[in-house]
This record gives C-alpha cells, sequence and structure tokens, in this order.
C-alpha cells in the first residue's frame, strides 16, 4: 500500500486474468487520507495513472486507463511513457473519474444490484416456460413466454389465403439463408420463390437486411418486383425502382475515423475476426474466432465504443457474432413503418403482415408489429405473424426452427399464391397439401 501511495503509475500487464483489484486498490491509495493537513502532500489535487492489460476483467470499467495489449511489448512501453509524461491536469481528471467509480461501485452497491437483477429476472417467473437449449459449454435456459409458439403452416396459410393486401419483411443472413454458409448469395431456389411471392398483385415484398446496397443489387438483379432495405434501412429501394432512396438522418461519417482504430485493435488481438465498412456503418465480426473469447472481445469492444462516441451521432449494437456502429435512427424497425405507411397512404392497408428475422436488429421490427394496432400504422383486423428464427427470447409470437424451415413455409404461401384456394377447396383441402404441411406441424 506504501508503494501504491508514492507511485505516479501502476502497471498491471497480465495476460490471463479474472478480476485484478490492483488498480483500484491503486486509486484509493493515491486518494490519501481525507481531511489532511494544509500543506501536506496529500492536501493538493489528487492524480494518478493506469496502464492495464486488456485481458483483465476491471479493464472495461476503468476508462481512463491506458490499455494494452501486454504481448505487443513497444505499444505497452509507449504506454508507460505517455502515463509518466502525461500533463497533470489530465492525470488530476482520470483519477477524478476512477475513484468515483471506485467509491460509488462498492460491495453494497454489488450486492443490491445483483439482488435487484435477480428480482427482476424472477418477477413474473411463474408466467414463463424454461427450455434448455444448446449442448456441451453452449448449453443454456431460457424462460419464454407461453404464448411464443412454433408457427404453424396450417394457420399462416390459411391467413394468407384470406388476405387482400399484404406486406412480407424478410431478413437474409441467417432466415433465408444459414449464418454457417461461405457462400452467402442466394440459392435459385430462393430467387425463384421470392419472384413468385411478388408476382401476386396483393403482395408488398422487402428484403431488409444488414447488407451493404451493392451486395442486395446484385444478388436479387432476377427479382425487380421486390423491395430492398440496405444497411437496416439507411438505403431503400422500392419495388421496380432503379434508384436508391437515403432515409438516415446523418450523412457526416467522422466518427468512423474514431471508430476504426478500435475495432482493429480488437481484431489484431482476436484471431478470426475482421472489419467490415459500409456506407453509412462498421461491423466487426468474429465468426471464426474462437466462440467463448471472440464473445468476451465483443463486449468489451461494445463497452469501448460507447465511451469513445458517447459524444457522436451513432448507435453502437451487438448481434450474431457481430458489433456494429451505424448511425442514429436507423433501424428495421423505421423500414417496416415506412412499409406499412406506405400501404395505407396508397389505399392498399396490410391485412396480412409476415415478418421474420433471426438476430437483435430484428427486434426493431416485431418491437413496431407490436405497437402498430395502438399506433394506427396497422389495423385491429391485421393478422400479425412476426417470427424469430431458432427458440431464444424475442419480441415475436412465433418462431421456425432454421432457414430450411422458413423456406419451406415460403414455399407454401407461394403455392397458395399460385394457385389460390376457394372456399370449397378449403374445406376439402387435397391430401397432397396436407401430408407436406403437417411435416412442420
Amino acid at each position: 500500500m506504501a508503494y501504491y501511495s508514492i507511485a505516479e503509475c501502476v502497471v498491471v500487464t497480465a495476460v490471463r486474468d479474472g478480476m485484478n483489484l490492483t488498480p483500484y486498490e491503486y486509486i484509493v491509495c493515491r486518494q490519501g487520507i481525507s481531511g489532511a493537513e494544509a500543506g501536506s502532500e496529500w492536501s493538493g489535487p489528487k492524480k494518478s495513472m493506469l496502464v492495464v492489460s486488456e485481458f483483465i476483467g476491471c479493464s472495461p470499467s476503468l476508462s481512463g486507463a491506458i490499455r494494452v495489449n501486454p504481448w505487443n511489448v513497444e505499444a505497452t512501453a509507449e504506454a508507460m511513457n505517455e502515463s509518466i509524461s502525461m500533463a497533470d491536469t489530465e492525470k488530476e481528471l482520470r483519477h477524478e473519474k476512477h475513484y468515483r467509480y471506485v467509491s460509488t461501485h462498492d460491495v453494497a452497491f454489488w450486492s443490491r444490484s445483483f439482488l435487484q437483477d435477480m428480482e427482476r429476472t424472477c418477477a413474473d417467473h411463474f408466467r414463463k416456460r424454461c427450455w434448455g437449449i444448446g449442448l456441451g459449454f453452449g448449453f443454456r435456459v431460457v424462460a419464454l413466454d407461453p404464448n411464443f409458439r412454433k408457427l404453424s403452416i396450417d394457420d399462416i396459410v390459411a391467413a394468407y389465403s384470406r388476405a387482400k393486401s399484404r406486406a412480407i419483411l424478410l431478413d437474409y443472413d441467417g432466415t433465408l439463408m444459414p449464418q454457417n454458409l461461405i457462400i452467402k448469395t442466394p440459392s435459385a431456389q430462393v430467387l425463384s420463390l421470392l419472384n413468385r411471392l411478388c408476382a401476386d398483385p396483393k403482395n408488398l415484398v422487402f428484403m431488409v437486411s444488414g447488407r451493404g446496397k451493392d451486395s442486395l443489387s446484385r444478388w436479387f438483379l432476377p427479382c425487380k418486383k421486390l423491395g430492398l432495405a440496405a444497411e437496416h434501412g439507411y438505403f431503400l429501394r422500392w419495388p421496380q425502382h432503379e434508384e436508391w432512396e437515403t432515409y438516415g438522418q446523418s450523412s457526416e461519417f467522422g466518427w468512423m475515423q474514431m471508430a476504426e482504430p478500435v475495432m482493429k485493435s480488437y481484431t489484431e488481438a482476436t484471431d478470426g475476426s475482421g472489419i467490415e465498412r459500409k456506407e453509412s456503418a462498421l461491423v466487426w465480426h468474429y465468426h471464426d474466432a474462437d466462440p467463448g473469447f471472440g464473445f468476451s472481445q465483443a463486449k468489451e469492444m461494445l463497452d469501448h465504443l460507447e465511451s469513445v462516441l458517447a459524444n457522436e451521432p451513432v448507435a453502437v449494437k451487438s448481434g450474431q457474432f457481430i458489433v456494429e456502429v451505424k448511425p442514429q435512427g436507423v433501424s428495421k424497425g423505421i423500414v417496416a413503418e415506412k412499409v406499412f405507411t406506405s400501404m395505407t397512404e396508397t389505399g392498399k392497408q396490410a391485412d396480412f403482415v409476415l415478418c421474420i428475422g433471426d438476430d437483435r436488429s430484428d427486434e426493431d421490427m416485431f418491437e413496431l408489429i407490436g405497437t402498430a394496432v395502438s399506433r394506427r400504422i396497422l389495423s385491429y383486423n391485421t393478422e400479425v405473424f412476426a417470427c424469430t428464427v431458432g427458440q431464444k427470447p424475442s419480441k415475436a409470437k412465433y418462431y421456425l426452427d432454421d432457414s430450411s424451415e422458413v423456406v419451406a413455409m415460403l414455399e407454401s404461401l407461394a403455392e397458395a399464391t399460385d394457385s389460390p384456394v376457394t372456399s370449397d377447396e378449403e374445406a376439402d383441402s387435397s391430401p397432397r397439401k396436407i401430408a407436406y404441411v403437417s411435416s412442420f406441424v
């Protein structure tokens, strides 16, 4: 403790560690004794500097510390030199911020927050159904709403056949295309399926994806009547239109110069990760990284980016094996709202809505659909099918297990489009169709 009190800087370069408390102890020691005599070394402004390994547990909570990869000796040496030569005013500001955090986040705070989390989690547990999902280290127990159930092909085909004006919103990666495929281009089956759905004049079909507009334009060139929303809705192209419209609130992307170096540092430290630069967003992928390490790096990067970009007009989001930085006011939910509003304005308010997605970005669509009736975007008579891919907590009411079931379900709808079912036929369905549907129910 005596060494901590006189040290101008503490360096913690562990390459593998848990919740290392050394930095916290150092900060408290440097704060000194309250009520010290005037003129003593403890009565003036307090300052401290920290150089910490990015691999220790307390690193994300100390935003004023200089983070380093301890395997990079040169970078560590530069960080140590920077900490010693930094201006006193900057040291004082960093110490003040750190001490405020350490003094407020004590054991009592941790215990209270832990109990509050438990109470919140258990508040309505009696309403939930618990499911065990996954194998080995991937096993987890999830609590799902009792109304969350598998989508019935019979029910959706019947509702589809009754509808006069339909809105169909589809995600691409992980929904129509399996997430683990290396080749991401749509198959001939998917393109044919989309064209059959788009050919029905009652349908307005939109592909709502996080992909860039160039990729979507190239992949879905054969689907002239398909609407496209790229980069989560920053760009929108309506059916049978060639031009893309921009719906983002900001066209300034100076924040990319701040975010990209952060992503690069994590890319260097995480084997199997990479950066995708879009026109309106930056995405850090870690599909090919070690799952556990990639996930922990993603959580740390999320906190790091949020602190770096706190004053920028952007949102930092995590998704399925990604961390994305995108402009504020851009989401798939806004795309859904624009589609529904456009249909209403043209006198074709949707009486059937199908929305399918697989990750967190699609939850914005599900949330919008959940409030669309109360906001009068949709009518009370609209039959809504919000469906997520996989059994997991979601704002969607239905689920399908994987992309193959999604494609099979859309095939059933396309068959109803190709040969509309009359009321007599509906009462006496063909054996072939019953056999096809029953395999999914």
